[in-house]
């Protein structure tokens, strides 16, 4: 026995013969659909155009800040103005990250006889120093670091590609080694200058805490939280709040 054919509903036929109402819907939802594919598609375009965009405009207003601290440094210590230390991007390329330098000449020798003298514990595995006493910051670093003046001269790293305006913060080599697979997920997107938890508390947060915000944004933020990042990296700023 022949199965009984199955009837075509309303809501099955195509819109050309439903009629003109039914076409013109068709042809708008094409017509939004090709401008949401067209916008992703230009979304690393349109992001780097805001990046460079952002920082040209913040290096044009904080000249003045660059100036006087490039000044007090260089009357109050001997060395060079910018310190230039290798950080992880995405993907794990490596680049210059660029800050004014706070610490004595001789800072990073120092580095590994601090830590084993702290006695300092692995976070996640991690080896972090940060100590709000650091011997090898100099008295104007310690002004510097308070208001993160330090960090502007990352907006020419911004301007050169390496990193973008919002996005976890780079680490360095000796911290990527040990990540677990969670905390390399860091390395999925573009570093930034400013992230959740530069907002959120800053050094004072334990590497897991800064983790778990970090992925929360890469899995959850969008354009407009990114925006709102940088509206409350100013007064977070100001404050210094967990800035050593």
């Amino acid at each position: 026995m022949s199965a009984e054919p199955q009837r075509m509903s309303f809501e099955t036929l195509p819109p050309s013969v439903l009629g003109a109402r039914a076409r013109s819907s068709a042809r708008n939802r094409r017509a939004w659909s090709r401008i949401g594919l067209a916008i992703a598609d230009a979304g690393p375009r349109l992001r780097r155009a805001i990046d460079i965009t952002g920082a040209g405009f913040g290096l044009l207003l904080i000249a003045p800040v660059l100036i006087a601290a490039a000044i007090a440094i260089k009357v109050t210590s001997r060395g060079p103005l910018l310190f230039r230390q290798e950080r992880i991007g995405k993907d794990g390329r490596r680049f210059a990250m660029l800050k004014l330098r706070t610490m004595r000449i001789d800072a990073e020798a120092q580095k590994d006889a601090l830590i084993q003298a702290a006695g300092t514990q692995p976070e996640g595995g991690v080896v972090r120093f940060k100590s709000k006493t650091d011997p090898r910051i100099t008295r104007v670093g310690r002004a510097l670091r308070k208001l993160s003046i330090d960090e502007l001269p990352q907006l020419l790293n911004v301007v050169m590609g390496d990193m973008t305006l919002v996005g976890p913060r780079p680490a360095v080599w000796r911290e990527v080694k040990d990540y677990d697979p969670r905390a390399l997920r860091r390395l999925e997107v573009a570093q930034g200058l400013t992230c959740l938890w530069q907002i959120g508390g800053r050094s004072d947060l334990t590497f897991e805490q800064q983790v778990e915000l970090d992925i929360e944004y890469i899995d959850r933020t969008r354009p407009l939280d990114e925006v709102k990042i940088v509206a409350k990296t100013v007064p977070a700023v100001i404050t210094g709040r967990g800035a050593y």
